[in-house]
């Protein structure tokens, strides 16, 4: 479960590292002195990328959910009752979640979905993994 906390870091330090990028290209497009057209086009076409950027991580986030809940299937016949019940209830959690993650892909890939419905569905696939991570741990 080691490998899942670093992967999970790194994702975060690349997350962070675009938003970082962005704001600073953005700042850089808004003081440059291009034409109104130029500037225009340069933030549809990051715009564009941001769109392709949302699509990919919510598609490895779905990725991610759909191997983990095949994994734990697999974990289940060990698992106390008490331990059962409460695993089960995270798992339909994360198919909720998985769910939720593949709407709103199609709806990204559309161009429907809005920044709550985005920030909203990634958070809850974090929350899903995180609780299933904690059956790996022993």
């Amino acid at each position: 479960m080691a490998f899942k906390r670093t992967q999970h870091a790194g994702r975060k330090i690349a997350i962070g590292s675009a938003v970082a990028g962005l704001a600073g290209y953005l700042a850089g497009v808004l003081t440059a002195p291009k034409s109104g057209r130029e500037t225009r086009h340069d933030i549809a076409d990051k715009a564009g990328d941001i769109k392709d950027d949302t699509e990919a991580q919510l598609g490895d986030l779905n990725e991610e959910l759909k191997t983990l809940i095949k994994t734990t299937k697999v974990k289940t016949l060990a698992l106390s009752s008490s331990a059962r019940t409460e695993f089960n209830e995270a798992v339909v959690r994360a198919k909720d979640a998985q769910n939720k993650t593949a709407q709103l892909l199609k709806a990204a890939k559309a161009g429907e979905a809005s920044d709550p419905d985005l920030n909203k569905a990634v958070k809850q696939a974090r929350q899903a993994i995180k609780n299933l991570g904690k059956f790996f741990k022993g």
